[in-house]
């Protein structure tokens, strides 16, 4: 059986993945690390990361961009494999958890979902064929009110995988209002939706001449990602330094 950590454990997302392991015979929190400590959650919380002492496996943090440092430094210095599913980082932090990675097992990925991260291949599939004949690319990403960043994480990786496809020849536009000018065929157009309990809808739009072709995505609970977040836990734990993302957990490399 596999033994988790859960940062994050008493926000949405860290009750979504409780209720799911206990459904879940192979693996098992065994700990929860959270700013308060306000649930029954059936393990021991702690509302200082660095207390937590409690024998583990991996962790898996769904948490804030702000406890992001601690989490990475945490986990290398135990060398505890890290489910990242926090969003929003900066980039001095995707630059540490690239070093944490050279020495402890690191997944990070902006959506755990199956379905986005098949989206990324087709997208890619797409890319070559459209935007190679002219087609521009936009994506439109929709969440509920209440969440902070934008644009979301997801839709920066599907814009990366848009990138990749086209040999990272695209900037990316995230603001045209203070602009009057057309559009550069060369830029990635990604907009942001936020409003009522959305969970999360993307669409990758392929605009050519007299058509359009749409690559849609919705989420309609957040149990999809939990569900991604546990099995990408059972596939870390044990492996080797490196920095794996849900590509890896699908194909069991």
């Amino acid at each position: 059986m596999v033994k988790v950590i859960m940062h994050g454990c008493n926000g949405h997302m860290g009750q979504v993945i409780s209720g799911l392991v206990k459904d879940d015979p192979s693996v098992e929190i065994v700990a929860g690390v959270d700013v308060v400590d306000n649930k029954d959650n059936g393990y021991p919380v702690f509302t200082d990361l660095n207390a937590c002492d409690v024998p583990a496996d991996a962790m898996i943090d769904f948490s804030s961009f702000k406890a992001t440092d601690g989490v990475l430094e945490y986990c290398r210095s135990r060398k505890l494999p890290l489910v990242l599913c926090t969003t929003g980082l900066t980039p001095e932090q995707v630059e540490k958890v690239q070093q944490t990675s050279r020495e402890v097992a690191v997944l990070r990925s902006a959506n755990m979902s199956l379905g986005i991260n098949t989206l990324l291949k087709l997208i890619q599939d797409a890319a070559k064929v459209l935007a190679a004949a002219g087609f521009d690319m936009e994506i439109v990403e929709k969440h509920h009110k209440l969440k902070c960043d934008a644009p979301s994480g997801t839709a920066l990786a599907l814009a990366d995988s848009l990138n990749e496809a086209m040999g990272n020849t695209y900037h990316y536009t995230f603001d045209r209002s203070q602009r009057h000018e057309q559009r550069d065929p060369k830029e990635i157009g990604v907009s942001a939706v936020r409003g009522g309990t959305i969970v999360g809808d993307h669409d990758v739009i392929f605009a050519g001449p007299d058509e359009v072709i749409t690559f849609s995505h919705q989420a309609y609970s957040k149990g999809v990602f939990g569900k991604g977040a546990v099995e990408a836990a059972k596939f870390l734990a044990g492996k080797s330094a490196g920095l794996y993302d849900m590509q890896d957990v699908i194909s069991g490399s």
